[in-house]
């Protein structure tokens, strides 16, 4: 009768494939410019955010102006400092970013998104919790476009019998 194998025993058979776990599990290198910045790309429904962040004290910049100003609902800047609750880095990053296009609700969506991708470029390790968190997916819903012969996208004109 064969013995059980145990988990140290398994792991003999990945030496004589030649592919080592460790160097599978090898993370990439992190990405940062000359000021010690990652950059990213963020966007949701009509709304595009390049958002640059580096180490600091949690400050978060967005046009120009402060994000308490440019987000004013409580809930959208809620909603930016969702990545870094999920990573437990609150307050150790300042954010840059510049939005257009959408409205507020898409442009902090679109924040968000950008903060998450820049994060995983900072940090390769912080990919695997913000991934299950669903941050790094990119929300492709966005506005159904008009057909000819309709009022709005599904909407038809009101019928008229005379």
């Amino acid at each position: 009768m064969a013995e059980a194998q145990t988990l140290t025993d398994l792991k003999d058979l990945g030496q004589g494939t030649g592919v080592e776990p460790e160097a599978a599990a090898e993370l990439p290198e992190p990405k940062r410019d000359a000021q010690g910045r990652s950059y990213a790309t963020g966007k949701r429904k009509d709304a595009v955010a390049r958002v640059w962040i580096k180490p600091g004290s949690g400050r978060v910049t967005v046009n120009g102006r402060d994000q308490e100003v440019y987000f004013a609902r409580p809930v959208l800047r809620m909603l930016i400092q969702q990545p870094f609750l999920v990573t437990e880095r609150l307050n150790q990053f300042d954010v840059d970013c510049s939005v257009t296009g959408g409205g507020l609700s898409g442009q902090a969506g679109a924040v968000r998104h950008g903060i998450s991708r820049a994060l995983v470029l900072y940090e390769p390790g912080l990919r695997s919790i913000l991934k299950r968190g669903g941050f790094i997916t990119r929300d492709s819903r966005t506005v159904e476009r008009k057909k000819y012969g309709k009022a709005k996208a599904r909407r038809s004109f009101q019928f008229s019998k005379r």
